[in-house]
């Protein structure tokens, strides 16, 4: 089954992270995320033509996030720049739930 399709999990913080060689495989069904200090968190930046798309992406993040009861840290700056930083904070670093919503998230 695909990342998109799949639900999150929830996540009791008694899971080991994946490794750096489970991170990377699911990587490369999530384009253009990255992995980020030391494979603790996956990373993606979009670029909007105003603020007004960027908070609407931001917001439809938002829900998605919600609903999959798995939150990312959001950045906005540039009043059109977001950069989107995934990981499982109950274990310090990532799991297949980051790969799921990043798949989710790109759907927007």
């Amino acid at each position: 089954m695909q990342l998109v399709e799949q639900k999150c999990a929830p996540c009791a913080g008694n899971q080991a992270p994946l490794s750096n060689g489970e991170a990377g495989a699911l990587l490369k069904q999530i384009p253009g995320w990255e992995l980020a200090d030391y494979g603790k968190f996956i990373s993606k930046k979009y670029k909007f033509k105003d603020f007004k798309e960027a908070l609407a992406f931001v917001n439809k993040v938002g829900e998605i996030a919600e609903s999959e009861e798995h939150h990312p840290d959001i950045h906005l700056t540039d009043y059109r720049q977001v950069k989107i930083n995934l990981s499982t904070h109950a274990i310090k670093g990532l799991s297949e739930n980051d790969f799921i919503l990043a798949a989710k998230i790109d759907k927007v």
